[in-house]
């Protein structure tokens, strides 16, 4: 009987003691959505929090990306955006692809995910679920901030930095990050 080398890796691994056959066996499941979660149109509240936060990432990484375009090697240091330039590109930022993020629970706490949220050790298996309503929320909550900010307030506070932008549509005493919206989501 001849066994290719792949084959006789496997077969190794799970005959050597200490191989991958003593491992326990890793588990997840995907997370158990309630009603308002998989068929309301609005981003459930105990998410807000977290899908400022995407929205916050994706306007600022979106403005960087635009601003170093305008960078040549001669232009020295950071160049602003004309008001038609940033405003096309929040206008982007809000219809863009939303197809990343998604919702997955960890100790026992659904959290969305996805580029810019990642906070702490990222556990070492999980279900991830994505698409369905999720992009749209993520459309509905970035088009939200561009209107109660508008463009101008938003861009300015993306020239201070990330932390900046975030604050602006996160923080504040009636943002989706404020301590008296995290008490009120507990209490649920």
């Amino acid at each position: 009987m001849r066994l290719s080398l792949p084959l006789l890796l496997l077969l190794g691994a799970w005959a050597i003691p200490g191989g991958l056959g003593d491992r326990a066996p890793l588990t997840a499941t995907a997370p158990q959505l309630d009603d308002e979660e998989m068929y309301s149109a609005h981003m459930p509240a105990h998410l807000r929090c977290d899908a400022c936060r995407a929205v916050a990432y994706q306007m600022w990484q979106n403005l960087a990306k635009a601003e170093t375009k305008l960078r040549t090697p001669n232009s020295g240091g950071r160049r602003e955006l004309s008001e038609s330039v940033y405003t096309d590109v929040l206008d982007q930022s809000c219809s863009r692809n939303w197809q990343d993020y998604g919702v997955r629970e960890v100790d026992q706490v659904k959290r969305l995910t996805g580029p810019g949220l990642s906070e702490g050790p990222e556990p070492s298996i999980s279900v991830m679920v994505t698409g369905g309503p999720w992009p749209t929320r993520l459309s509905r909550t970035c088009l939200h901030y561009l209107g109660e900010f508008g463009e101008d307030q938003i861009y300015e506070a993306h020239q201070q930095g990330q932390g900046a932008l975030e604050s602006l549509l996160c923080g504040g005493p009636q943002g989706a990050c404020s301590e008296k919206v995290s008490a009120t989501r507990e209490e649920l």
